[in-house]
């Protein structure tokens, strides 16, 4: 904003940019209605195309902190103008999504900006920054946001995905085979330009999601316009019902998306308005190839908790592939969840229960399965396919909103737990796994402490996989060999992942 049409701006000139898409997510929601209060502002950004208040970091626990602090905010925010996973008149259920998700939902242009109150707003859709709280202020009031334009790494793919390979291992190989080609983190502080235009949002998202973990500012995918076009219209639709749930309000931010989403849908399949590219003449801080050739394996990422070197430990740089742990890794608790997981992981989960029980004769857990769907639209999506149904089958909790948890799980029997959307043990707020477990999960974060905490005896850990490993895991009680792998996912795709030619 405010530089002269035609004017090349490049990496390190300070910007002020509009903002087409802000986040509010609620363990920082209450100092940016503090921020907003001080600043006089009373009503959101005309210029904002459209803004979301979630519930996903409380959705865990209904405890008194969450009955006091969450229909406060909720109340504010959809005064100010925000749509609210929570409805302060009770028109609509409350609903507990991942912000991350929703946001990607609502992001419906490959041009947007998008602003929000956590380090994983990271949308396979236009450009997204994480902010602090007050950053987040000041996008809701006034439609903007200052920065520095950061350098950026391009990253291309080529080879071709084994079958039995998730889209998880691609990620963490990504990083893997980055640190070994440059010997440091070339992605840390920069945007990555990633290319990996023949996926759709929901599953791209699980690497421009990652990227945070790779240390990195921002991520841009670089998507096909037929793919972009097909992920605009599951947004749309998506995005009609929450309107279908009476969340839409006065103004009609959520109409006012899908009519963006068409137009947009509209310009790409004409070729009047192409899908984001780079320019031709383009200069990166550095170029990389990732060789899908070489991910012939699960990859995991390891705390490393009893490295030598203490700097070493708890960082996301070890991966490690499955074959490391020979088969004999103690898991104490699987958890599949967090904004890194899409709906298809929550279709792989019920695909490899039934492969387990046919190639079985039934499904034991050896350990306990946490999952916790990333939102409501998916849950509804299952159901109607008939996934959601297997999922309670073999289930021995599933939520209630009738009757939410008002306290923290601190024991966990070996049974698969299907708990409300959020962020749940991801966050660890509210709940964690018991103290000193080994847990094999979907998250983002395998910071000490954060989902398991150290018991007297042990160190707890986290270590971050795919999510046909974390449930296979959960089954045997530990890590699985790469046999036992091949034949749980035996005719599950697991992603259709393949680089354009």
């Amino acid at each position: 904003m405010g530089v002269t049409p035609g004017k090349v701006l490049h990496s390190g000139s300070d910007v002020r940019v509009q903002v087409n898409i802000v986040g509010s997510q609620d363990t920082t929601g209450l100092m940016t209605a503090q921020e907003l209060e001080m600043m006089a502002a009373t009503v959101i950004s005309p210029t904002v195309d459209g803004s979301y208040q979630s519930g996903c970091h409380t959705a865990s626990v209904w405890d008194l902190k969450a009955q006091t602090n969450t229909p406060k905010l909720m109340s504010f925010m959809n005064k100010f103008g925000l749509i609210t996973g929570r409805d302060p008149k009770g028109q609509y259920p409350a609903m507990t999504d991942v912000i991350h998700k929703v946001l990607n939902d609502i992001t419906v242009d490959d041009w947007d900006v998008t602003i929000g109150g956590d380090s994983h707003t990271r949308m396979s859709k236009g450009i997204a920054f994480g902010a602090d709280s007050g950053t987040v202020a000041l996008a809701l009031a006034t439609g903007e946001a200052t920065m520095p334009i950061p350098q950026s790494v391009k990253v291309t793919f080529k080879g071709t995905l084994k079958d039995h390979m998730d889209f998880r291992d691609v990620v963490h190989a990504t990083q893997a085979q980055m640190l070994k080609k440059f010997g440091e983190n070339v992605f840390q502080g920069k945007v990555i330009e990633v290319h990996i235009g023949t996926l759709l949002a929901d599953q791209a998202f699980t690497f421009t999601d990652w990227t945070a973990e790779m240390k990195a500012k921002a991520s841009i995918c670089i998507s096909e316009a037929d793919t972009l076009a097909e992920s605009l219209k599951i947004a749309a639709s998506r995005i009609q019902i929450m309107i279908d749930k009476g969340m839409d309000n006065e103004k009609q931010v959520l109409q006012g998306l899908i009519d963006k989403a068409n137009a947009r849908i509209a310009g790409l399949l004409s070729g009047d308005s192409p899908a984001l590219r780079p320019d031709d003449n383009a200069k990166y801080s550095a170029e990389f190839v990732v060789d899908l050739d070489q991910i012939i394996e699960p990859m995991i990422a390891d705390p490393d908790v009893n490295n030598e070197d203490i700097s070493k430990r708890y960082t996301h740089d070890t991966i490690r592939p499955i074959s490391y742990y020979g088969g004999t890794k103690q898991v104490d608790l699987g958890f599949v969840g967090s904004c890194m997981i899409h709906k298809g992981d929550m279709k792989i989960i019920s695909q490899m229960l039934r492969n387990i029980e046919r190639q079985q004769g039934t499904v034991t857990f050896n350990a306990p399965l946490v999952v916790a769907p990333p939102t409501y639209n998916i849950v509804d999506e299952l159901k109607a396919e008939g996934d959601w149904a297997v999922l309670q089958k073999y289930s021995g909790f599933e939520f209630n909103d009738l009757s939410p948890k008002s306290k923290a799980r601190t024991a966990y029997e070996n049974m698969m737990y299907l708990e409300r959307p959020g962020c749940n043990l991801c966050m660890g707020n509210q709940e964690k796994a018991e103290k000193g477990d080994t847990v094999m999960a979907t998250s983002t974060r395998l910071f000490q402490g954060r989902v398991v905490a150290d018991s007297k005896e042990k160190k707890g850990e986290s270590l971050l996989a795919s999510t046909p490993v974390v449930v296979l895991s959960t089954i045997l009680g530990r890590t699985p060999s790469l046999k036992e792998y091949i034949a749980a996912v035996e005719g599950i795709k697991l992603t259709n992942y393949a680089p354009r030619p």
